[in-house]
């Protein structure tokens, strides 16, 4: 799974990685939990990127408790092209998630110890993300969940699960409202975890409320 992420690239990194003509009033973040809005990269029809905050949560369109769309901010790619909540959105709205890294937790008898992988540079990732549209009385709440795939030899040893990492050059084929469900499912691999490292951190990170550099140390 994929439950609290941080995002510390500056401005100007994110402009270049994902080729955007702008970006909204951005603020970086150390400790990001679901239920808020994040950063997104979504493809307009006329062909460009654009950076727009979406609810991580997903709410579907015929969700009738907002307060499910917690429970849906992950969403496991083994079950992306037949899961009523997630299939439509797989097959026409995906969207990047910037990400300087993630954490997750290691159980054990002795406890649970917080990790943060990130990558050896100080590059920004993108994980795979889908978004939603959900239509109220009064609001109409855009949203999104991170895709999750089983966990490879670097995240094994610390959780079965981890975050679907997109590789920059297939940034465009992820969007790509066109592109063949096979194309996409091949996507969804380990590939782009070949230079992310793991290091041990502090409890700090553990309280969503805390925001700062001792997260990740």
């Amino acid at each position: 799974m994929c439950g609290r992420y941080l995002l510390t690239a500056s401005a100007d990194q994110l402009m270049e990685t994902f080729a955007l003509l702008r970006l909204p009033r951005y603020q970086t973040s150390y400790n990001i939990p679901p239920g808020q809005k994040i950063l997104t990269v979504v493809k307009l029809d006329k062909g460009d990127y654009k950076a727009v905050y979406l609810h991580w949560g997903l709410m579907p369109h015929w969700l009738k408790d907002q307060k499910k769309s917690y429970s849906m901010f992950n969403a496991r790619a083994e079950s992306l092209a037949d899961k009523p909540a997630f299939k439509s959105a797989f097959q026409q709205r995906r969207c990047l998630i910037p990400a300087s890294g993630f954490y997750e937790w290691q159980t054990s008898e002795e406890g649970k110890q917080a990790y943060c992988i990130r990558p050896q540079s100080d590059a920004p990732v993108a994980f795979a993300g889908l978004w939603e549209y959900w239509e109220g009385k009064s609001e109409t709440i855009y949203s999104c969940t991170i895709i999750t795939t089983a966990a490879n030899a670097l995240m094994s040893p610390i959780h079965q699960r981890m975050p679907v990492i997109i590789d920059a050059d297939n940034y465009a084929q992820w969007l790509d409202k066109n592109a063949r469900q096979s194309s996409l499912l091949s996507l969804l691999s380990h590939d782009a975890y070949q230079n992310m490292q793991t290091e041990a951190v502090s409890d700090w990170v553990n309280n969503p409320r805390h925001d700062d550099p001792n997260c990740c140390m």
